[in-house]
């Protein structure tokens, strides 16, 4: 279950895009062709939160683990650490211009995603009020959080409802 949630994640994560490039060539989805080409967009749209909100289903079924109060030694919020990232992806494909070269930049760019296997950060999540943290333990292990909490002072919570990813990457559900 671990493994398709890593492919998932990793799916979620670059299928913006997709979108960004459908809604530059102004694609319209032909069963709603009569009708704005809005609709097919905010389908487009719609395809992404639907994938995270089942994302969020599936993470339930994730290996349960949790994180005490004493092992947390430093907190970083990470929100903004992606940012670069994202709109390195939407210049790309902003560039894209047909969608063979859509999909060879895509897998690409998944696979890489998926072979880090160290983030899996998916910016429909920040829709949902999590936040991305970066937490060091007192093993001295650099994690990856995400979470609904606001965190700031570490030490000063418990977190008993993890769900590992992988050996590096949690959700709080």
């Amino acid at each position: 279950m671990k493994y398709l949630y890593q492919l998932f994640l990793a799916f979620n994560s670059t299928w913006l895009i997709a979108v960004v490039f459908l809604v530059k060539d102004k694609y319209v989805i032909s069963y709603i062709e009569k009708i704005s080409m809005y609709y097919s967009w905010a389908i487009f749209i719609l395809i992404p939160i639907l994938l995270t909100i089942f994302s969020f289903l599936i993470a339930m079924k994730l290996p349960k683990d949790n994180l005490q109060r004493n092992s947390v030694m430093e907190i970083e919020l990470a929100n903004n650490n992606f940012l670069p990232t994202y709109l390195g992806y939407f210049f790309v494909s902003l560039g894209v211009n047909d969608i063979p070269t859509l999909v060879v930049v895509f897998l690409i760019i998944y696979i890489f995603t998926f072979l880090s296997q160290t983030l899996y950060f998916n910016p429909i999540f920040l829709l949902f009020g999590y936040h991305f943290y970066f937490v060091k333990t007192s093993a001295n292990i650099k994690i990856f959080l995400i979470t609904k909490r606001h965190l700031k002072t570490p030490g000063n919570d418990n977190f008993d409802n993890l769900r590992r990813i992988n050996n590096y990457t949690y959700i709080e559900l």
